[in-house]
């Protein structure tokens, strides 16, 4: 026993807590910045061998073969081992800090590293501070995943670890904690605040101490040097709107450049060996100095170039950079930001000097990074410390406050947003923010989590007979009703204590008992109102530390919601993220389509779906399209995460497109148009919505199950959508048992050379026994105009118009029945096999499914009407009582609806 006792408390040791998280914090710290270490002394040592080698050998030929080698071995080593430690990583660390599921763990760390290193010692103009921070999330992740910890607790490690990388590669830990806070996590919170101080500190501590320099400046000169008068703030002024404007620009540089080589088509490897040969035979043909990244910023810092140089300096970086960074090559985009804003600085400095007397633009490089680096990044806060740390000059602050602001203000004008996020969505990965838990709790109210179909027991029930149900059920807890309305709640517990007494009375264990449950219940229980919020139904249940609360209006029943309900809701924003109304939905992408010659006189559109119903939702189809010389648009519409954007997911479309082709052999077997499409989209109602409006259909042809099981839904979440805000004709079928037997699965696929795929019916015992129910207005009519054309899928059809009326209305009203008949009496093929005959029942749902069942008709039509049975199919649920009623084809059909 000794040994589960103590692997229990070393569990329950490790539970997170605060302790813990700074061990955690401190050990990510110190490995982060050892890793920071070893990228930069391995890609230097790299850097310093292939710059000697220019000395033995030409520069024009070792510097391509290098930078062709180095890359396509550090592009390998990431399309084998990890993928996802291509580019940046910065944009990577966010997504994962989103709740986006990208892998983030030791081996991405590791191939960062390695990888970083090869692709730093090819001479790419690329940073190592990016791939810092991603290598100490990494390592972060790997180190979390190891412990039992919270999502939460995950988070704030990862993003402590991506702190100390950041604080590691500048020896600026405050600027590491301000990264985090401005950029990645974006979360003041005591604890996430304290591990990202605590790790970022160590990291920048370690990393000095193994010998670490900030940028390997000459400080001293600097901070001599770094002086500015009021007269001055002018040219900063300026520095920040060219900083602003230049870095925009680098923003969209580096945009289309990924776009470029992604129209290239080939691997990833191929593309890191492009870019490597491209950077070497440029530089091979520019001065010694471009040659090391290092000296050539402290040589623009320091003042000893000339303007020329630095206009030299400022294309060939921002050329190079878009070159290597595009590729997919692991490195960053700090240092070339700082570059590239040392150079800009140098040319407004030297400018400056004209005008006023300023012995060296050292102050303008130095504030040219800040604001180059603000521009980029986004992260002006950032950008000011991490010069700031750099250099510990305070005479540098108001520079690099007033050319950071100004940078990162007018790029925001001219490229809004982060240039990660950016990145993220070239990927099909869309972050969105989050509502914070408090949020969804008072967000949602009681009616869009209640569980509607309520088990009650009724209060004349015994205790016997409640006991037996409890038996039967899972559930713990049943409201008590009568005359359907609520009188109060039982629990188990209240009719286990009531046995308990009788028993101790009578002397029995079990004896029998007809007590009433009206006088066991709890009368008038807690009860909470559909427009409740979460928040509200959690208080209440935690205040009066019960399970359940019934849901009621007035005092009717409508629902019922417990813990667990709200918990679910909770889950289901942590899995899928901000769900609500408010969400923008991206509109939906064609991936493929097909067009033929547009000669009918309207459209009618098929949705499909599925491969066993698509063949009669199109044979329906086509005999409307006959009728009325109609074209046929169908569509499939591919659903994929919201975090992905529809028009850059890569998706498959091999198995759609053969479900389509079904579609077209059918059109050119009937003469008819057909047209098909392909839609990539987060929503298929929104996608379907989007097609008939922009291919203007005039019928929508739907597949339908007959049921639903959504909570306040009729149709089902697709359907009810479109019944509702579909503006042309909709048409729904619910595929009978008799036509779902024949065509699953021997029925033939269209082009198969059998007598059923040749034939344009169907088997003649499908669909000749038609009842069409009648309730006046416009949707009566729409169904009268598409019968002769649906009939023709039977050999010798019969139909029937029926109305239901009230058994009180002793003479009912069959004008609506006289004036369908005159209607279709006026097609001489339906002339002789149409009756009309009325039915008396106390719904139109148990009229229609008695009337299907004694006579056993193929297909029941719901004409519709707004003023009558369309109101029952929002408001109550027709149609689903009588397709789940019968075991008939059941269509229904809704008019079209104006804008």
């Amino acid at each position: 026993m000794a040994l589960p006792v103590l692997t229990q408390r070393f569990r329950i040791w490790l539970q997170p807590r605060k302790g813990l998280a700074i061990a955690e914090a401190s050990i990510i710290g110190i490995v982060a910045a050892l890793s920071a270490v070893l990228l930069r002394v391995g890609s230097g040592s790299l850097g310093t061998w292939r710059v000697q080698t220019t000395q033995m050998l030409p520069a024009w030929f070792i510097l391509p073969i290098i930078g062709l080698g180095f890359g396509f071995t550090s592009g390998w080593l990431v399309e084998r081992f990890a993928p996802e430690a291509a580019g940046s990583g910065i944009p990577q660390v966010k997504a994962t800090l989103a709740n986006v599921p990208i892998r983030l763990s030791w081996r991405v760390a590791a191939v960062k590293l390695l990888s970083a290193i090869v692709t730093l010692g090819a001479g790419m103009t690329l940073g190592r501070q990016g791939p810092t921070v991603h290598v100490g999330a990494g390592l972060a992740a790997g180190m979390s995943s190891w412990l039992p910890t919270s999502p939460d607790h995950r988070r704030q490690m990862i993003a402590a670890g991506a702190g100390a990388g950041l604080s590691a590669a500048f020896n600026a830990p405050i600027a590491g904690v301000l990264f985090i806070i401005e950029e990645l996590l974006q979360d003041l919170s005591g604890l996430t605040l304290g591990t990202a101080i605590i790790a970022s500190f160590i990291g920048g501590v370690v990393s000095r101490l193994l010998g670490g320099g900030s940028l390997q400046l000459n400080l001293e000169l600097i901070q001599h040097s770094s002086q500015f008068t009021l007269p001055e703030i002018p040219f900063f002024v300026l520095l920040g709107i060219l900083a602003g404007f230049l870095g925009a620009l680098f923003n969209h540089g580096i945009v289309a450049s990924i776009k470029a080589y992604q129209k290239l088509h080939i691997s990833l490897p191929l593309r890191v060996a492009l870019a490597g040969l491209v950077s070497g035979i440029i530089v091979s043909t520019l001065p010694d100095f471009f040659r090391d990244n290092t000296g050539l910023r402290e040589y623009l810092i320091t003042g000893s170039a000339n303007v020329s140089f630095a206009v030299i300096a400022f294309l060939a970086q921002f050329i190079l950079t878009l070159i290597a960074f595009g590729s997919g090559a692991p490195g960053g985009l700090f240092a070339p930001s700082l570059i590239l804003g040392s150079c800009l600085g140098h040319i407004i400095g030297v400018s400056a000097s004209y005008f006023l007397p300023i012995d060296a633009p050292t102050t303008y490089a130095l504030a040219g990074m800040g604001g180059f680096f603000s521009a980029v990044s986004k992260v002006p806060i950032t950008a000011i410390v991490i010069v700031f740390e750099m250099t510990t000059d305070f005479n540098l602050v108001l520079p690099l406050m007033i050319v950071s602001v100004a940078a990162y203000l007018v790029s925001d004008k001219v490229m809004p947003g982060s240039l990660y996020d950016k990145l993220l969505r070239l990927k099909g990965i869309t972050i969105t923010k989050e509502i914070s838990h408090e949020g969804i709790l008072s967000k949602l109210t009681a009616n869009d989590v209640m569980e509607q179909r309520v088990e009650t027991l009724d209060a004349d029930m015994t205790l016997d007979e409640a006991m037996q149900v409890f038996t039967r059920s899972h559930h713990r807890g049943f409201p008590v009703v009568e005359n359907n309305k609520l009188v109060g709640i039982v629990t188990q517990a209240d009719l286990v204590k009531k046995r308990a007494q009788d028993s101790q009375i009578i002397g029995d264990r079990n004896p029998p008992n007809n007590t009433p449950l009206r006088e066991i219940m709890i009368p008038a229980p807690m009860t909470v109102r559909p427009k409740h919020s979460l928040s509200n139904v959690l208080y209440l249940l935690d205040r009066y530390q019960i399970s359940r609360l019934p849901v009621v209006e007035g005092r009717k029943l409508v629902g019922i919601i417990t813990r667990a309900d709200i918990i679910r809701a909770q889950a289901e924003h942590l899995n899928y993220g901000n769900t609500s109304p408010e969400a923008q939905i991206e509109p939906s992408y064609v991936v493929y389509q097909t067009r033929s010659p547009n000669i009918g006189r309207g459209r009618i559109l098929v949705p499909v779906a599925n491969p066993e119903t698509a063949a009669v939702l199109l044979q329906m189809a086509a005999a409307i399209a006959r009728d009325r010389h109609y074209e046929i648009e169908c569509v499939q519409v591919m659903i994929v995460s919201r975090n992905s954007s529809p028009s850059e997911t890569p998706v498959r479309t091999a198995k759609s497109r053969r479900l389509l082709r079904q579609a077209e052999v059918l059109g050119k077997k009937w003469r008819i148009p057909v047209h098909t499409e392909i839609r990539v989209a987060h929503d298929a109602a929104q996608a379907i919505l989007e097609t008939i409006k922009e291919r203007h259909i005039d019928i929508i042809l739907m597949g339908w199950k007959g049921e639903t099981s959504t909570p306040g839904r009729i149709f089902g979440n697709v359907v009810d959508i479109i019944i509702r805000q579909a503006t042309c004709d909709v048409m729904l079928v619910k595929l009978g048992q008799k036509v779902q037997r024949i065509i699953s699965p021997p029925f033939p696929t269209l082009g198969e050379s059998t007598e059923a795929s040749t034939s344009p019916h169907l088997p003649t015992t499908q669909f000749n026994r038609w009842l069409v129910t009648m309730a006046g207005g416009p949707n009566a009519r729409v169904a009268l105009k598409l019968l002769p054309a649906l009939v023709t899928l039977g050999n010798y059809p019969q139909i029937r118009l029926t109305q239901v009326f009230k058994p009180s209305e002793l003479k009912p009203d069959m004008s609506v029945l006289e004036q369908a008949i005159r209607v279709l009496m006026r097609r001489r093929k339906l002339s002789s096999n149409v009756v009309a005959i009325p039915v008396q029942a106390d719904s139109v749902s148990e009229g229609v499914i008695n009337l299907v069942k004694t006579e056993d008709y193929d297909v029941v039509v719901l004409g519709a009407s707004r003023e009558g049975l369309l109101q029952h199919v929002i408001q109550g649920n027709i149609p689903e009582a009588i397709a789940s009623g019968v075991e008939s084809t059941v269509i229904l059909v809704r008019g079209a609806i104006s804008n």
